[in-house]
């Protein structure tokens, strides 16, 4: 018989970080759970590792990455047909406090209207930095936003205790971790896959509200993240850090989910402030001399234009 919860991990030519996460999960207080790793067609040792030094997780491949949507939907899929009653998705770059699990699960436990949870997510290199408090999203701009970058945590004041399950309604939930009920997921569908990587947890967040639900931040419940690994090169090319198929992916994603979501009222001041936004991109990298970057944005704005979410 499953256990009561499924923690979705994917992995891609990352044994090391996957191995860190996994250790740290390992070490929490609450027990009633199975990792479901997914592998992403790895072309490193991670399988033969992973099935080495990992024995006791349930070990998933894939033939060929299919992304963050597709790594997750298999592991999705794999609990909703093994009835689970919770689904995490889970970063495999992240660090956890060991009591994280108990407070994301009683507050969904006790709010029957409450969907999916998210913890208090904070950088992996300095443990008072938060990355991620809570979400908004603004209808006028088309903007997805994440509280926490303006400012140090000190001694860890969000991280209330006073009500261990307590949570604050969030606009949407960071696909890092991503906490939902699985009877939420069969009225909404998983991940939209053809996103691959960015927006994906925006849209299903968005699609879980349109199905009655709310969602929350649970402050009380705390991990850790390397933010950028899914995006940033530990080497600088001509064309920076980051890999022109980020701008592209982000560029189309973004403009799949504003079509999709933008009501009509908000539509001239989303179209004002979007178009803006893209003209001070593209000065950016004309400036820089970023000229693939340059292609794959304007690429991921026409494939944007021209395709739409179909789930």
């Amino acid at each position: 018989m499953p256990k009561k919860l499924a923690i979705i991990i994917v992995n891609w030519n990352s044994y090391a970080l996957t191995h860190d996460t996994l250790a740290s999960v390992y070490q929490t207080t609450y027990k009633d759970f199975d990792i479901v790793l997914v592998d992403n067609a790895s072309t490193d040792d991670s399988v033969a590792q992973l099935k080495q030094h990992h024995p006791e997780i349930i070990l998933l491949q894939n033939e060929q990455n299919t992304g963050f949507t597709g790594g997750n939907n298999k592991g999705m899929q794999y609990a909703l047909d093994h009835g689970y009653e919770y689904v995490l998705l889970l970063n495999n770059d992240v660090a956890v406090e060991k009591d994280f699990l108990e407070p994301l699960l009683q507050a969904l436990e006790e709010n029957e209207n409450l969907g999916a949870v998210q913890p208090l997510i904070y950088f992996h290199h300095d443990r008072e930095l938060v990355w991620n408090a809570g979400t908004r999203f603004n209808p006028w701009t088309g903007v997805t936003k994440t509280k926490g970058y303006e400012y140090k945590d000190q001694g860890h004041k969000l991280k209330s205790r006073a009500s261990t399950s307590s949570y604050q309604k969030i606009d949407w939930i960071t696909g890092c971790a991503f906490m939902v009920k699985t009877k939420a997921l069969q009225k909404v569908g998983l991940l939209y896959e053809p996103f691959f990587i960015y927006y994906e947890d925006v849209d299903l967040s968005f699609r879980i509200k349109e199905a009655g639900y709310a969602l929350g931040y649970v402050p009380s419940s705390a991990i850790y993240h390397i933010a950028g690994m899914s995006h940033k090169s530990s080497t600088k090319t001509s064309e920076g850090y980051i890999s022109p198929k980020v701008h592209y992916l982000n560029a189309r994603n973004h403009i799949w989910l504003l079509k999709k979501y933008t009501k009509l009222q908000y539509a001239p001041t989303v179209i004002i402030y979007q178009s803006v936004y893209y003209l001070g991109v593209t000065a950016y990298f004309i400036v820089r001399g970023r000229w693939q970057k340059l292609k794959a944005l304007y690429r991921g704005i026409s494939e944007g234009l021209q395709q739409s979410i179909t789930i």
